[in-house]
């Protein structure tokens, strides 16, 4: 017949459900607070994300519109129907994550973050034509596939992830008081 196993014996298996003492509360609100910025962050990068597929979308419809339209004044020329287009997207893409994605954060003059959101993406646009300069001048992958994939891929994914850096950094930067008060806003 087999024997019960004794106390102690498959400690390690069972949780421990016993009230911890106080000092581990500490331990608890770390986490808890570790949770909840990284939750934070999360919900951020997913703002940031559904704001950068509308500003493509306006980018790509208004270009094609401007470019292909007989009656519009940029009809056949790309690099003016592009200007404008990215232009738009941008200005889209800068009130989408001022009054959504960043909303929380503190708020300084509307010139100051305009003009940084557009150097910023800039230098977003730079890190993307880095990418297919390297790829395709430096390394020699001259394919289409290629360039695609050094250019809307690797360059497009690092100028992403510079300007949700930068535009948190800069445009929009961390603002304990205004942080509390989109909170107190949420929750009323």
């Amino acid at each position: 017949m087999a024997r019960a196993p004794g106390p102690g014996r498959y400690d390690s298996l069972v949780p421990d459900l016993t009230p911890s003492p106080a000092g581990d509360d500490h331990q608890h609100s770390l986490v808890r607070s570790l949770y909840g910025k990284v939750d934070h962050l999360v919900h951020e990068v997913m703002k940031f994300g559904v704001v950068g597929i509308v500003a493509l979308v306006f980018d790509v419809g208004l270009f094609n519109l401007l470019m292909f339209s007989v009656h519009s004044p940029l009809y056949n020329k790309p690099l003016s129907a592009k200007i404008a287009s990215v232009a738009v997207a941008t200005t889209v893409a800068y009130f989408g994550n001022r009054y959504w994605t960043f909303r929380h954060r503190g708020r300084t003059s509307f010139g100051r973050e305009y003009f940084l959101f557009f150097v910023l993406n800039g230098v977003g646009l730079l890190i993307s034509v880095g990418c297919l300069w390297f790829s395709h001048y430096a390394l020699g992958f001259t394919s289409a596939l290629a360039d695609n994939i050094s250019a809307n891929v690797i360059g497009l994914a690092l100028g992403t992830i510079f300007r949700f850096w930068s535009y948190r950094r800069w445009v929009f930067p961390e603002d304990d008081e205004a942080a509390a008060e989109a909170t107190l806003e949420s929750t009323v």
